[in-house]
């Protein structure tokens, strides 16, 4: 096993691109800390034999979370699981959240990879996505966290509407200044049910503009290529020997529990995932249900998930695993479905693997929805 996912599903406040799961009233805060713990014991026999590697708290805003919290659950799991010597242990957090009290506390606990939501340094861009912490915090809280944590990673989004180019490699090179070894980039996307969304619809904000964000994207490639960043995965770049352990360990294709409302988990042949309303899961937990639907994958399923996470990383599609996980059918229509993408040099043969080029990073998921396999006939 590599790793189990802690989803805390509570923030101070809505940002308006978001539709993950969370709660803004914190009234249940405990009784959650304690079915969080319940439910990993309830799970307890899943994996007998295997080593949790990672734990990674997510959400929502784990840092709303006190230290005393945080430290229960990652007992928890120490109690009913074999968990490795030096495990990576990750905690998400806003920067408001982020005090030199709340951060000394932090260093005194088992977490030992910081999460940092970012998001950008300028504070237009922070208004408009309802960001619960300013350009000044934003600033601060890294250069505090620093005392504390070498291993830290904060999350930037790009293609906002109006952010110029200039504006955005700002953005970049401020975090390179603070010598930040891991960024996870990701592209603003409209998502249904998001205030964003609406405000769109009624024009109070511009819609947002792909050819704005694949430059975005490129001109984040040359920053991170430059100064000795790898693209280990599409969203994530990573200095040597920073790449996040917990999400290498999706893309994969390794084993993961999700203990929380919405949480998936996966072992290689089954997906499952909680139920996402905080009053039902608690009220299952307590009666000592999983609330969790399962989905049993086809061979089909999983060549496609091999494809979609393949793609994405560094690590590209491996022929012979192909071949020797799904046979040598899948390899074939892979080929003849790859043909067209090789041709346009979007996807290129590293030996036996099968890559993206710069040329088709961007595009690396519609590539990959082309490469799927509905069936097998």
């Amino acid at each position: 096993m590599s790793g189990i996912y802690i989803h805390i599903p509570f923030c101070k406040q809505a940002c308006h691109y978001c539709d993950f799961h969370f709660s803004t009233n914190m009234k249940y805060k405990e009784d959650m800390v304690a079915a969080l713990c319940e439910e990993i014991r309830l799970r307890k026999n899943e994996y007998i034999k295997t080593t949790v590697e990672t734990i990674y708290f997510g959400g929502g805003t784990p840092s709303v979370l006190e230290l005393s919290q945080i430290n229960q659950i990652i007992d928890a799991v120490d109690q009913h699981y074999q968990v490795a010597e030096n495990p990576e242990i990750t905690l998400e957090a806003n920067p408001d959240d982020l005090t030199t009290e709340k951060l000394a506390q932090l260093n005194d606990s088992p977490v030992n990879r910081l999460s940092i939501g970012i998001q950008s340094f300028f504070e237009e861009d922070l208004k408009l996505m309802n960001r619960a912490h300013n350009a000044q915090e934003a600033l601060a809280c890294i250069v505090q966290a620093q005392t504390y944590f070498d291993n830290i990673s904060i999350d930037l989004i790009y293609g906002i509407p109006d952010m110029t180019a200039d504006r955005w490699r700002e953005n970049i090179y401020k975090a390179i200044e603070l010598k930040i070894p891991h960024i996870s980039s990701y592209a603003l996307t409209v998502e249904d049910n998001t205030a964003l969304k609406s405000f769109i619809e009624k024009g109070l904000i511009p819609k947002v503009d792909d050819e704005l964000a694949q430059e975005h994207f490129h001109i984040l490639l040359d920053a991170m290529q430059l100064h000795g960043y790898s693209n280990y995965e599409f969203s994530n770049f990573g200095k040597e020997g920073y790449f996040s352990k917990n999400n290498t360990a999706y893309w994969t294709g390794k084993s993961y529990i999700g203990i929380g409302p919405s949480a998936h988990s996966f072992d290689g042949k089954r997906r499952g995932w909680n139920i996402n309303n905080n009053v039902k899961y608690l009220k299952s937990i307590q009666a000592s249900e999983l609330p969790i639907e399962i989905e049993e994958l086809t061979i089909v399923d999983r060549y496609n998930e091999y494809v979609m996470t393949g793609l994405r990383t560094i690590y590209g599609i491996s022929l012979n695993k192909i071949e020797q996980e799904y046979g040598v059918n899948f390899k074939d229509y892979l080929l003849i479905q790859a043909s067209e993408y090789l041709k346009d040099h979007l996807l290129y043969l590293d030996g036996d693997t099968l890559m993206v080029t710069r040329k088709g990073k961007f595009l690396s998921d519609g590539i990959a929805s082309d490469l799927f396999m509905l069936n097998l006939n």
